[in-house]
């Protein structure tokens, strides 16, 4: 007789099948659960007990995206030639004692918006070092041809973590109050170093590299020469722009103008949840239907789709509805521009130059996201929140209908392979069937 549970058996060739990357997936699980904690208890404690204006939420936003302007080009250098995995470790870890100092300061009577302006400013520092690692030590598990299948599983888990962890934040957050509840967050992100640290992974031989300014004039000669990288970067940071300039308004705008608690701010993100959830399941299907390129542009659309309905939607019932139904659609739209965007990008990059080309692309896209978050905080002062989502989302539409105009992107069809260099042998826990 057949086992109910046999449709949730894995195939054959899943990926969780591969003990080195189930590993890395149930690392990724559980500090995406701890961030879902630290996504709403810093800005919630920005906007209600130390009360920040518009402004002042558009600072914190940049103080997080600085470092990627920063430090990402010479990250690039250093990462490539250096073990990623001891550097993916300590970032978790660094990440975990900067936010403990938040409940600490306010314990202490210390906490002020100054010091969560600094909080942000590390964790954006270690997510442009750090989470380029991360990205690389996937091309070191996993062979290329199956890249948008693992990050479509790697959204998964944090999509998962999204669906059950802002309901779990809210509820947290009203119990201990927003900066208690990132002990949560630090907790988690250290049982997740813990896991990484039995994460088994061959670093290929590092080139020798001339001067510093050499190597990183290298990437970013590789990124400027490769045009499906360059157009791919245009087009991922104009979305981050809009994304900046909305992130923190549509926080104020949940507790000012819809009157959400913080428990109903932490409901309204498993929305969030449910659609990255769901277009993790079926996002790699979508890619190999539509094409990596045409997904990319959907997820353009369909962002700036939510951002706009919330920025029209009136305040009442339609309002409260009009809030998880943007966070739906980012979630949908996010899964689908990254899983592909990370893919293709890492398809056509020999290993020696990932590094510089993950903190090249990283520092692109990113860039524009500084003037974003204060264009954002600008429209909020001065003409209401509503003005930045509706500008967010006007303009994701738009970069939607030119990039599909672009034949460089609507034409990738498949992933590319780089025959320059050999794929990563692959093994499981089963024989697997040629």
């Amino acid at each position: 007789m057949r086992s109910p549970f046999s449709s949730l058996a894995l195939a054959p060739t899943d990926l969780l099948r591969n003990p080195t990357y189930r590993r890395l997936w149930i690392s990724i699980l559980i500090s995406s659960f701890g961030g879902q904690v630290t996504l709403l208890a810093i800005p919630l404690t920005a906007a209600v007990l130390l009360h920040a204006s518009s402004a002042q939420m558009s600072y914190l936003q940049s103080m997080e995206l600085v470092p990627f302007v920063l430090l990402s080009l010479p990250t690039g250098v250093w990462l490539d030639g250096r073990r990623k995995l001891p550097v993916y470790i300590g970032g978790e870890l660094t990440v975990a004692f900067t936010v403990a100092t938040i409940p600490l300061a306010w314990w202490l009577g210390w906490l002020s918006i100054s010091w969560l302006y600094v909080t942000g400013f590390i964790i954006g520092a270690v997510n442009t070092t750090a989470g380029s690692a991360a990205q690389i030590v996937l091309t070191q598990i996993v062979p290329r041809e199956r890249l948008v299948e693992a990050h479509a599983k790697n959204a998964l888990a944090s999509s998962t973590a999204e669906v059950s962890g802002p309901g779990f934040a809210g509820v947290l957050i009203k119990l201990t109050g927003a900066p208690i509840a990132l002990l949560a967050d630090a907790v988690l992100l250290l049982l997740s170093a813990t896991i990484l640290r039995g994460v088994q992974v061959t670093e290929a031989a590092t080139r020798e590299q001339h001067s510093f300014w050499h190597a990183m004039r290298e990437g970013i000669d590789f990124v400027r020469g490769h045009r499906l990288l360059v157009t791919m970067a245009s087009c991922v940071g104009v979305w981050q722009l809009c994304n900046a300039c909305a992130m923190q308004q549509q926080i104020l705008l949940a507790t000012r103008e819809l009157g959400l608690s913080a428990r109903g701010v932490g409901l309204s993100y498993v929305g969030l949840g449910i659609g990255t959830i769901a277009t993790s399941t079926v996002g790699a299907r979508i890619a190999r239907r539509l094409g990596p390129g045409p997904t990319l542009v959907l997820g353009f659309a369909v962002c700036g789709c939510g951002w706009l309905q919330l920025g029209i939607a009136p305040a009442g019932r339609w309002g409260l509805a009009a809030y998880p139904l943007m966070l739906f659609a980012f979630g949908v739209g996010a899964v689908l521009i990254f899983i592909n965007f990370l893919s293709l990008r890492q398809s056509v990059t020999p290993g020696h130059m990932l590094g510089r080309m993950t903190s090249t692309m990283r520092w692109l896209i990113l860039l524009p996201a500084v003037p974003g978050a204060l264009w954002g905080g600008w429209l909020g002062t001065h003409f209401g929140v509503r003005s930045a989502l509706s500008f967010a989302g006007a303009t994701a539409i738009l970069l939607a209908l030119l990039a599909w105009r672009m034949p460089i992107i609507r034409s990738v069809r498949t992933l590319p392979s780089l025959r320059s260099e050999a794929v990563t042998p692959w093994s499981s826990d089963e024989p697997t069937n040629p």
